[in-house]
């Protein structure tokens, strides 16, 4: 699977060299695709199974957790020159992962949002941003660069928000 291209697009962002954190990595796409740009990469995921060609990597660190068990985010404290979050949605962590992006960081997250029920999965209101959700995530701690709340029709039609932003600030 190929990565998305909201990450491609913002992925120059990321500061050199430094660590990207990758959410519910899934098969890794983003995961390789920082690994290809010379990054350091975390990817955490319930399931890491199904990253499979990347093992071994030296760039690489895996864990495997799980983000829905009620217990505190297994990262916090971490700082990172970018956190990717694509197609996951957990809001207790949601916080956590803004406070994990260091200065000058990159935050980059795409899901889907309220309206996808309409198209498919998923549809339970939990997994769905509510509009303008991101945007209230980052207020105040990190600088919008791009947002979008849209309906997009490949790979299939599905209503998504997404959000590049970075931190600013130098508090950490």
């Amino acid at each position: 699977m190929e990565p998305s291209p909201w990450v491609v697009r913002f992925a120059p962002l990321v500061p050199a060299g430094g660590r990207v954190l990758d959410v519910a990595a899934g098969s890794g796409r983003h995961a390789r695709l920082f690994l290809e740009r010379r990054h350091g990469v975390v990817v955490i995921d319930a399931d890491i199974s199904r990253i499979t060609d990347l093992r071994g990597h030296p760039r690489l660190e895996m864990i495997e957790a799980e983000l829905e068990d009620g217990k505190a985010f297994p990262l916090a404290g971490h700082s990172f020159a970018c956190v990717v979050v694509t197609n996951y949605l957990h809001r207790p962590i949601m916080a956590a992962l803004v406070d994990a992006v260091m200065a000058k960081g990159v935050f980059i997250y795409e899901t889907f949002a309220k309206g996808n029920e309409r198209f498919g999965k998923p549809r339970s209101p939990d997994h769905l941003l509510e509009p303008g959700e991101l945007l209230e995530v980052v207020r105040g701690k990190l600088r919008v660069l791009a947002y979008e709340d849209l309906i997009v029709s490949e790979p299939r039609p599905a209503v998504i928000q997404r959000i590049c932003a970075i931190n600013e600030e130098a508090r950490r």
